[in-house]
């Protein structure tokens, strides 16, 4: 017997199936993988922290980013404690108006598909968790597991800005200036950055924006609603300062203060954060400054004569401080002339001993000489 078709071997057995028998085979073969694969989770991440199982196979295209997905989800903690429910939630892809594990399983989705989407605290409310104000029995424990069961209902490709009416631009741009906030308040600042970015491109009225009548018909809004919303475009400029502020990013705070100082030279918040920015670069003087004019501005905000005293107090230490230093190099330079003065004394003093010992030296030896000449004399005269 050929020893590849030996009685153990499923070569063999493959060999004596009909076509109609190995297409059954293989239709089950799928379909087993196919049950498989849907009781087991797909790691998205590779490390555990982002989990996803299909629960109902869905049929029409995923979302890309940017795109705008309809969906209906809930989320529950590791106990069933139910935390979040939405029914036909409008979401933008990648732009974090849910939590980030959230948002990046649903690129993973295809239209109609149902799917358990288990979220690391990481990926989810993180060491903070959440507390719900309105429903406190849906509030978040920190550092807490949440499972997400989530339907994708459609999607579609957002519009171009400027096919939007006004009323779309400024709704869209507070809800996510409003998501900003939220992350603010989660000291999540780089997600705080990212959904204030975004804000501003619907509140920017300029470049083809809002100012001229969309594709739509719409008419072109008036002075006032231009007015309202250079107001909201200042609200996130001054949010992203302080945003940026919080990370470091002194440069990239400034400029956004800018913005606002362009428009509202008086504003004063923005006078404010430039000079806690100022401050943080290390320039108190110039601090001062934009502190003074706020507070002359809102002689009732209390945080700000609070920072203005403690600036006007660090730079008097700082003054001080410097004086103190000063003084001391001074005194220090003072001493270095003074040696420097005293040094050339030393050889003179070497000198004259030397020379003092020179005589006393030639003293000796003329003494002894004139002994030696005198005992000389007497020998042999």
């Amino acid at each position: 017997m050929d020893a590849e078709k030996s009685s153990s071997s499923s070569f063999e057995d493959l060999s004596n199936l009909n076509e109609q028998e190995r297409a059954e085979m293989n239709s089950s073969t799928e379909q087993q993988q196919s049950s498989t694969k849907k009781d087991d989770y797909m790691d998205i991440l590779g490390n555990g922290t982002l989990l996803k199982k299909v629960l109902k196979e869905g049929q029409g295209e995923r979302p890309e980013s940017r795109d705008i997905a309809l969906i209906n989800y809930t989320g529950r903690l590791e106990d069933g404690t139910l935390v979040e429910e939405e029914h036909e939630f409008r979401v933008q892809i990648d732009d974090v108006e849910v939590v980030q594990g959230l948002d990046m399983a649903l690129k993973l989705m295809n239209v109609g598909e149902q799917a358990e989407v288990i979220v690391n605290a990481r990926f989810a409310y993180g060491e903070h968790g959440f507390k719900n104000e309105e429903l406190p029995e849906r509030s978040v424990p920190p550092n807490a597991k949440v499972i997400y069961n989530v339907e994708l209902v459609s999607t579609k490709e957002e519009n171009d800005l400027e096919d939007k009416s006004y009323a779309s631009k400024k709704e869209i741009g507070n809800k996510k200036r409003l998501r900003g906030n939220f992350w603010m308040k989660r000291q999540e600042y780089n997600l705080a950055i990212q959904s204030y970015r975004r804000a501003l491109e619907y509140l920017d009225e300029s470049e083809g924006g809002i100012t001229k009548p969309t594709v739509s018909g719409d008419v072109e809004p008036s002075n006032a609603e231009l007015q309202d919303l250079l107001e909201d475009r200042m609200k996130v400029y001054n949010n992203l300062a302080l945003a940026q502020l919080k990370i470091a990013a002194f440069d990239a705070a400034l400029k956004s203060v800018e913005h606002v100082l362009q428009c509202q030279p008086n504003n004063a918040k923005a006078l404010f954060r430039k000079g806690k920015i100022l401050d943080a670069k290390g320039e108190t003087k110039e601090a001062i400054a934009f502190l003074q004019k706020a507070a002359t501005i809102d002689e009732d905000d209390k945080l700000i004569q609070s920072e203005l005293s403690k600036l006007i107090l660090k730079s008097k230490r700082e003054a001080r401080n410097e004086k103190d230093l000063y003084q001391k190099m001074l005194g220090h330079a003072q001493k270095l002339e003074q040696k420097s003065k005293a040094t050339p004394s030393a050889p003179n003093r070497e000198a004259s001993k030397f020379k003092l010992w020179g005589y006393l030296m030639g003293s000796i030896l003329i003494g002894v000489a004139g002994v030696a000449i005198y005992r000389y004399n007497n020998k042999y005269f």
